[in-house]
């Protein structure tokens, strides 16, 4: 009887399979498999059975032209008691109508009128940087984009209900930073991590069902996002339900949120290492902006600005690793991929790949010049994912990280805290767990900001 083919992978423990070697280090374990065992690697990571998939041509396969016959990962549908079935989490004729309600808000012409939003907030955070003192430049990007979130997407100034929004999510974030994740028995322990994940998720519930009343009954339309997905109406006339208002605004807020503040944080880093790519920037800057703070309208000419932006999510990409399941018996690669398989596509291992990028560790931003990202094969760069269901605010996010960059590093620059070293946290997203302590200094030779 002929045995099934199935793709090389490391050697695994009983029972556990490679869970150990991917809880301990995550981005190191999935690097050394891509190097070691080739573009399909085999992984078993607590019950089930991964396929990790490190060529361009693959990832296109699965996010493209097998779209249709995978869902989204275990892993993914793990957060689903916090982002419901929001466009995130939602398959099948859910997803697409959602995804139908939803495009309009996401032109780009409707959302370059945020710009002044995003400008106005980083001048007030500009206004609380004093110079020569040390930062956690993480957690004031947080701040940033925090405010930016309520404001563009519930019409609110940061108070105390957008602030619980941000303490929830902070809290549920951490929740799936914990190694147990894979274990579904972690749960339903007794444990105060389970009990202070419950409370932020009802907190959570509390804010967005009161906001969502709130709007119905005032009829009122201030011209947020929330606006346009109340407004917004399928082919019979139906729009969303509370729950798939609630659903959608916590995934915006999660992606709006904690993704931007995650770039600028990495751009930062890589740039207080790199003076060469300061000067250039702050040129840049200096040549467009003359000295007034930056507008939507700016962005096109804001060349290098967009490439350190991009630069820093091949190095550092906020959503490391993109996961789908099988849902029927299909070929990938040459090996047979059996229904309920995990499909694995790791952004971390695809942007340090030195067949698609030179020198892939280094800090380059003009890599990006002639158009890089259109003659790189198709799925070797995918900060917003791929397919039909790349992030449906990957323009919004773009236009917010070069607008708060360029505001933000046309008046200071920021050095590094010595001693601070940069560890990671591979969870839902790639984020610092230390190494963020920055000393805000002035920009030598910029032009004071207008207005």
């Amino acid at each position: 009887m002929a045995v099934a083919k199935i793709p090389p992978g490391p050697k695994g423990r009983l029972f556990l399979g490679h869970t150990l070697d991917y809880m301990g280090d995550s981005l190191g374990f999935l690097t050394r498999c891509a190097r070691e065992h080739g573009d399909v690697v085999r992984l078993r990571l607590g019950t089930s059975d991964y396929y990790l998939l490190n060529h361009p041509s693959l990832v296109e396969e699965v996010l493209r032209s097998r779209s249709s016959e995978v869902i989204k990962d275990r892993l993914t549908r793990m957060i689903m008691p916090v982002v419901g079935r929001g466009l995130l989490t939602s398959e099948g004729a859910s997803w697409r109508r959602q995804r139908k309600l939803a495009m309009p808000a996401f032109q780009r012409g409707a959302i370059e009128r945020y710009g002044a939003v995003m400008v106005e907030h980083a001048l007030r955070l500009l206004g609380r940087w004093d110079v020569g003192r040390p930062r956690d430049v993480h957690q004031d990007m947080m701040d940033l984009t925090l405010g930016i979130v309520a404001k563009t997407l519930f019409d609110a100034e940061v108070g105390a209900e957008s602030s619980d929004v941000g303490r929830c999510i902070e809290v549920m974030m951490k929740y799936y930073l914990n190694p147990m994740k894979f274990l579904k028995v972690r749960e339903w322990l007794p444990t105060r991590e389970n009990r202070e994940f419950r409370a932020a998720v009802a907190r959570l519930d509390e804010i967005l069902y009161g906001i969502i009343r709130r709007r119905r009954a005032g009829g009122d339309d201030p011209g947020d996002l929330l606006s346009h997905l109340l407004a917004a109406r399928d082919e019979e006339g139906a729009g969303m339900t509370d729950r798939q208002l609630r659903d959608e605004c916590v995934t915006l807020f999660l992606a709006g949120h904690e993704t931007t503040a995650l770039t600028l944080t990495f751009a930062f880093l890589l740039l207080a290492r790199h003076p060469e790519a300061v000067a250039r920037l702050g040129a840049e800057l200096d040549e467009v902006l003359g000295g007034r703070p930056p507008s939507a309208a700016d962005v096109p000419r804001l060349r290098y600005t967009d490439w350190v932006i991009r630069e820093s999510m091949r190095l550092y990409p906020p959503a490391w690793a993109i996961g789908r399941e099988a849902t029927e018996d299909f070929e990938i690669g040459g090996y047979p991929t059996r229904k309920g398989t995990q499909l694995l596509v790791s952004q971390w291992v695809l942007h340090r790949d030195p067949r698609w990028f030179d020198d892939p560790d280094s800090f380059r931003p003009e890599r990006w010049d002639n158009d890089l990202a259109r003659r790189l094969p198709k799925g070797a760069y995918l900060p917003f994912g791929d397919g039909p269901r790349v992030c449906i605010g990957n323009h919004f996010a773009m236009m917010e990280a070069v607008l708060l960059l360029a505001t933000l590093a046309q008046a200071r620059r920021l050095e590094i805290v010595p001693g601070e070293e940069l560890t990671l946290a591979a969870s839902i997203t790639l984020r610092p767990r230390s190494g963020t302590r920055m000393v805000v200094r002035d920009r030598e030779g910029s032009i004071p900001i207008a207005g």
